[in-house]
Formats: C-alpha cells, structure tokens, sequence
C-alpha cells in the first residue's frame, strides 16, 4: 500500500432530516441506520481501508464527537482526530486537515469522503480511487467523483463535463465544465435528458500540494489562517490556537470557495451504487421492500393494508400499523415520529417547533 495515500473522512456533521434518529449527541454518522449492524462512518473507514494505511486516516469531526469517533474506529491515533470548535462547512474542515497532513508529508495524494453516504459497490470505488489518486500524482489537479444521475433529483448538485484536453489514461475522467447546485425540477430533468452531466457525490481526490495551492489562490484569508497556525499543529497549543481562528472563518462549502473557481477540476464518472442518504425518501429507496413496497428496519413489525411506508424501529419492538400509505413511521429512544414521506422537508421544521415548545432534550 501506497505510504503516500491518505483520506479525509468529513464526520462533523448533525444530519437533522434523519431526526429523531439523528440527534445532536449522537447524528447520523454514528448510526446504524441501514439496519446492518455497522455504522455509517464504520462503513467509510471500511471502505477506504484497501486504499489508506491505518496511520494515514484523518477524521474530521466537532470536538463533542472525538469520544464517538475513539469508540466507533478503534485504534485511531489521537492526532487523527481534527476537532472542529464549529461547524462552518466543508472548505474550512478540508483546509484545516490539509495544512495538518501537509505538515507530516508534503507528497501526501488525499481522498475526501463525508462519513454518512451510501456505497453499494466497494470494489468499483476502490477502482475509482486509484485512477484518480494516479492523475494527482501525475498532475496539478482537483477531481470530484460523479454519479451518473437516475432521474432529476432537485436535491443534488450537478456537474456538466467536456474531454479533457489531453488524453486521459482512465476515459472515465472528464474536465469540469460548470457546477450547479440544486436545481430546480424543470432544469433537473435538463440536465438528465443531456446526458452531460453527474450528481455531484461530494468525494474529492488530490495531491495535498493542489489543494492547498487552490485554497492560497482562490481563499486566501482562509488559507493565511489556517497556514499560520501551522507551527501548533501536533502540539497542545493547537486547540487554542484553532479556536481563535475559527471565528474568523467564513462558513462555506468546498464547492463554492475552490471547485467553481479553480481551472484544474476534472470529474471521474463512477457507477458506485451512490447515495447520500440525505433524506429518509432517499433512505426508502436503498432498503429493500416487500410485496406491498414497504420498507422496514426492526425485527417485529407487522403491518395491515399499508403501502409504500418506511418504517425504522428498535429490533425489540413490536410495532403493529394498519391503513398508511406513503409515511415514514421511525421510533428512537423516547421520540416517535409519523409523517408522510411526500412531507419530510418539514423533518426540520418540525425540530425547530420540538426546540421551542420543549427544549433541548428531545432533540
């Protein structure tokens, strides 16, 4: 394996559509919400193991999850875990543990992964990975991985493709052409019809000196924070030093502060079996159904002239339902929530009332 790999897993996140499973103490990531019996994040780490040596994978998380992170990857090194004071985005956790990385190896070929999507194909990612860790090695490069879309999901990112200027050793890979975010239905199914363009997956691959090249070309204030806090890393003076310039960084994603500025963005297309289970429709559509269509996770659920539900329970629980259709039905702990699945954006309107009319507790 090669000693230069390294992966960035992003873990830092509340995941609030999938509430009440997903609670602030204990979000999405840390769950098994695929009824599985591993994690989410375990799933990554999993996954990316054929890739990284143990010592070369960096979790990116809020300080109140190091103790889940410690419990969930055994073994990691304390120095592995980059704890975030706050949550401000993607292009600030990618900076922060890139500088880091770069500090302990300047040749370092990273992949960036969120903790909480779905992968169905391990071998056909691990074979994505490698084509693209190879053009980084190679290049001067930032490459995205992209789904071939199924249908005109509003709820995804987009990225129009054109060949690359030269010819590329894996054909999947493409130069990058225009990004655009969440779409609305009419363009959506545009950009299906076109068959120029992918999901946007959020899985990123570059050689630790391109990243930090684009961060100092296209976010320089936020590059000059994090480059100068260089001399604490790996030292008990980081977390002190990180809080303060936390508070000076802008809340931003990857996407907006590099990728749709930069010129060297490609996109390798990949057949994954993607998801990033963002929502519990999108959790719906990966579980398996039975012949009436529902979905269910939990070992006692019995259910009665009922369609085209998800229904998520402790395996303990006897859960009898009768006469719903298109509903997501999920117990967790002391919260049970009934809604219908064409209503689930309201999941975090509904959190936002629990908050106000009950407190913290419940949420």
């Amino acid at each position: 394996m090669n000693k230069h790999h390294y992966c960035i897993i992003m873990a830092g996140g509340v995941g609030s559509r999938f509430w009440p499973m997903s609670r602030t103490t204990h979000p999405k990531q840390f769950i098994d919400i695929l009824g599985k019996g591993i994690t989410l994040i375990q799933e990554t780490y999993q996954r990316l193991a054929p890739l990284v040596p143990k010592e070369n994978v960096f979790v990116v998380t809020h300080e109140s999850y190091k103790e889940l992170i410690k419990e969930q990857i055994p073994g990691i090194p304390d120095d592995n875990i980059i704890c975030e004071p706050a949550r401000k985005n993607t292009a600030p956790c990618i900076a922060y543990a890139s500088y880091k990385i770069a500090m302990k190896d300047p040749k370092a070929l990273i992949v960036v992964s969120p903790s909480d999507h779905l992968i169905k194909k391990d071998k056909t990612f691990v074979k994505a990975i490698k084509a693209c860790y190879e053009k980084a090695a190679s290049e001067d490069c930032l490459i995205t991985i992209g789904i071939r879309p199924l249908w005109p999901d509003t709820g995804y990112g987009y990225i129009q493709y054109k060949e690359s200027p030269v010819k590329e050793k894996d054909p999947r890979i493409k130069k990058v052409k225009t990004f655009t975010e969440k779409p609305d239905h009419e363009m959506a199914q545009f950009f299906l019809q076109s068959g120029d363009f992918l999901w946007n997956s959020g899985i990123f691959v570059w050689s630790v000196s391109s990243i930090i090249k684009a961060l100092e070309a296209h976010a320089p204030d936020m590059a000059e924070l994090f480059k100068e806090c260089q001399k604490y890393y790996y030292t008990n003076q980081e977390a002190k030093h990180i809080e303060k310039i936390y508070s000076h960084c802008k809340n931003i994603s990857i996407d907006y502060a590099v990728m749709e500025k930069a010129p060297n963005v490609y996109v390798r297309s990949s057949a994954i079996g993607w998801s990033d289970l963002g929502t519990w429709g999108s959790l719906y559509q990966q579980l398996g159904k039975d012949k009436e269509k529902n979905a269910v996770v939990g070992k006692n659920v019995l259910l009665f002239q009922s369609k085209k539900c998800i229904v998520h329970v402790p395996k303990n629980k006897l859960v009898v339902i009768e006469g719903l259709e298109d509903y997501i039905v999920v117990e967790s702990s002391d919260i049970l929530l009934i809604c219908k699945k064409q209503d689930e954006q309201q999941i975090r309107n509904f959190v936002n009332e629990v908050k106000a009319q009950k407190g913290e507790k419940f949420i």
